[in-house]
């Protein structure tokens, strides 16, 4: 079966989970809209379609889709919302039955983030004494590992402009044994060939990329990976070209 691709920025949502005086937790979720596209990239719009059933008073949706000439159906039930019970039953089931194919599965590895008061405006309900935000929030940066974990998530207030999550620091350091014998087994490389060559070029190129990524922060080599994937769409560096793609992105990175 194809592989879903992983959800990129701009299809992340973001929504406050719960608030109080000193901060309030962000979460990440996803529009229906994203399943609809993914689903028609990945398969093909005549290749997959969605029912709707009502078991016990409670709203189902099932995704089919069409695998080798057989269509396979995954099932979930949906949640009703506040404004429109049915229509956000039917939306909801249908966002849940992507999950079970996949969809956005991996927003379920974002970490826990929490953002201090002084990140948005807040306001308090009169009548409930709740406190509130209409400050919007959008996923600025987002990249996984091979597991199809979030490794890197940045969040900004697209109200203000500024940025209220970084998880950047917190990903853990790579031992300076290990960054140090990577970087002999390069020199010792760069001295095998000639430096001028396109191979020793490439090496080269490869050497001070993997030296900024670390003075960025990228301190482990699942982080560095993640970058030159997110960069090129794959993990490893083949070409000149490639490494100035990468080089490109990490230098608009540095420059946030």
């Amino acid at each position: 079966m194809k592989e879903l691709r992983l959800l990129r920025a701009n299809e992340i949502d973001v929504r406050v989970g719960s608030i109080n005086e000193k901060g309030a937790t962000l979460l990440l979720y996803k529009d229906a809209r994203v399943d609809m596209l993914l689903l028609d990239e990945t398969f093909g719009a005549d290749s997959w379609q969605r029912d709707h059933k009502e078991v016990k008073g409670n709203v189902y949706c099932g995704i089919g889709v069409k695998l080798n000439d057989e269509w396979v159906w995954k099932w979930d039930v949906g949640v009703e919302s506040q404004s429109e019970a049915i229509k956000g039953e039917a939306s909801d089931s249908f966002k849940r039955a992507g999950f079970n194919w996949g969809i956005g599965r991996e927003l379920y590895t974002a970490p826990f983030t929490w953002i201090s008061a002084d990140n948005y405006t807040v306001f308090k309900n009169p009548k409930t004494g709740k406190l509130g935000t209409y400050d919007k929030f959008i996923v600025e940066s987002i990249m996984y590992d091979d597991n199809r974990e979030i490794t890197y998530l940045v969040i900004k207030n697209d109200k203000t402009g500024k940025t209220v999550f970084d998880n950047r620091k917190t990903i853990k350091i790579e031992s300076n044994k290990e960054i140090r014998n990577r970087a002999e087994e390069a020199n010792e490389a760069r001295e095998a060939i000639d430096v001028n060559s396109v191979e020793g070029k490439l090496i080269g190129a490869k050497k001070d990329i993997n030296d900024e990524l670390i003075k960025q922060n990228y301190t482990s080599i699942d982080d560095r990976r993640a970058f030159i994937k997110f960069a090129i769409g794959k993990e490893k560096i083949e070409t000149i070209e490639e490494a100035r793609t990468v080089a490109k992105n990490l230098e608009s990175d540095g420059d946030n």
